[in-house]
């Protein structure tokens, strides 16, 4: 039987890692080759707003699937406004899933930042890591890998992992029932 190849637009471990997790969910994904390719996103180190936050993912996507995939993922974290919220912003991860014929999107569940890391975001220009480094949230820049701010901010319960996990998931589901989602 030949393998699934998938591929992912990033070499981030832990975001190879929330895919194959994703995947290792459904027998027919489950067994798939999955293989990082350095992708450039198009956007911003720090993308605000769904627009480019999609954006990222999609062209991550692409160049991960013009690699000889069958599948391509990119998965983009970025901040987005949100009404009613303590900052006016929220965080979450997009999946873009590529056939080579149409785009799947998926999002995480969204959280929001502390006030003061979304003011320097959109004040200084910083990017989160940044940001959280700054204000004392973390030590070593190698904490976005490990749980990720959403991590120091449950406690550990959602890491960085399981939310991007979260987004592949949702993503899934055009692949998964593609029935529903035709023309």
């Amino acid at each position: 039987m030949i393998k699934m190849k998938i591929a992912t637009g990033t070499r981030n471990k832990g975001k190879i890692e929330a895919i194959r997790n994703g995947l290792s969910n459904y027998p027919e994904y489950a067994d798939a080759e999955i293989k990082g390719v350095e992708a450039d996103s198009g956007v911003k180190s720090q993308p605000i707003g769904l627009d480019e936050m999609i954006r990222g993912a999609k062209r991550r996507a692409e160049i991960a699937y013009a690699s000889g995939a069958d599948l391509g993922f990119g998965l983009e974290s970025g901040i987005f406004p949100v009404p009613h919220t303590k900052s006016g912003y929220m965080g979450a991860a997009v999946c873009a899933i590529y056939d080579g014929k149409e785009f799947h999107l998926g999002l995480s569940s969204a959280f929001e930042y502390p006030k003061k890391m979304i003011q320097k975001v959109l004040d200084e220009g910083k990017e989160i890591t940044d940001a959280a480094l700054d204000l004392g949230f973390a030590e070593e820049k190698s904490f976005r890998e490990d749980g990720g701010m959403i991590g120091i901010l449950t406690r550990g319960v959602i890491t960085r992992k399981k939310y991007s996990e979260q987004a592949v998931h949702t993503a899934m589901i055009h692949l998964l029932n593609k029935e529903h989602y035709t023309d």
